[in-house]
Formats: structure tokens, C-alpha cells, sequence
């Protein structure tokens, strides 16, 4: 059974164009990645959990913010990987300076026996819809097309 995650896509009309919140991957083995590796901001559903519930869930474990307001379901998507990616746009704001990160841990260096942590994100940033596209991963890029096809109609 392929993995499934949920997550939500931050957007924000910003001098008339629009911009979506992405997340770039912490640890040490996307440190020097960036175009093609950023994502919206997600997680793994749990059992019995709600894909919306999850989506919020992890939205604040990954940048530290709580939101709320309308949720506007998006078409999931099959990552490269074979995960599937449930996701919701929402319309609002946050500073990426304020990002607060939860943590994970890894064998750091490889094979070294030693546990090292490292924030599941590193850094967030806002992006217009032609940047986003080149910084998300290719399995997500539908979401953005997705959004602004929605917000044109």
C-alpha cells in the first residue's frame, strides 16, 4: 500500500500577484538541494486520522503556526515515490522568519552509530506561482496549476 500524506498549501495575494508558502526538507542530505526539492508543508496521515486533521497537524509540527479558515480541497496527487499527497489551499499569511520546526532524528554521519537531530523543515519561504514551480517537487506541481486555475474562475 503506498503511503499517504496530507498537507496544505498557503497562498497570498501580494502586490497583485500570487504567492504560495513552501517548505524546504531539513537534515543534512537536502542541505545543498534546493530547485525541485521544496514541497508544501505535510505529513504522513495516522491511523484513523482525518486527512484534514493531518493536513493541520502537520502544517503546525512542520512551521509552527496554527491557522484556520476556508479550506479549499485539492485533487491528490502521486508523488515520484508512488505517496499519495491529499492537500487543501488556504488563503493567509505568516512570516517564515517566525517558522518554528519540530525535530527528527538520524544516524549522522552515515554509519558513525551516532544519532543526531535535525528540524523536519529548515526554512520556508513565500514564492509567486513561476518560482514555486521550479522550486517544488515534481509531484506537487499540479497543486499550484490546480490553485490557479481555481482562484482565476
Amino acid at each position: 500500500m503506498p503511503k499517504i500524506s496530507a498537507g496544505l498549501l498557503l497562498y497570498r495575494r501580494s502586490t497583485g500577484s500570487l504567492e504560495v508558502l513552501l517548505v524546504h526538507p531539513g537534515g543534512p542530505l537536502w542541505a545543498k538541494k534546493d530547485l525541485g526539492v521544496w514541497s508544501i508543508p505535510k505529513g504522513e496521515i495516522e491511523d484513523g486520522e482525518e486527512p484534514l486533521a493531518a493536513a493541520r497537524r502537520e502544517f503546525h509540527e512542520e512551521t509552527g503556526f496554527s491557522i484556520g479558515g476556508t479550506f479549499i480541497p485539492l485533487a491528490p496527487r502521486t508523488q515520484r515515490s508512488g505517496k499519495i499527497v491529499h492537500a487543501w489551499a488556504l488563503e493567509g499569511d505568516s512570516d517564515p522568519a517566525a517558522m518554528v520546526s519540530g525535530m527528527f532524528s538520524m544516524e549522522w554521519p552515515p554509519r558513525s552509530g551516532e544519532q543526531r537531530e535535525f528540524p523536519e523543515v529548515d526554512r520556508a519561504a513565500w514564492f509567486d506561482l513561476g518560482e514555486g514551480r521550479r522550486r517544488i517537487v515534481s509531484g506537487q506541481v499540479g497543486l499550484l496549476d490546480e490553485l490557479e486555475s481555481l482562484l482565476q474562475r
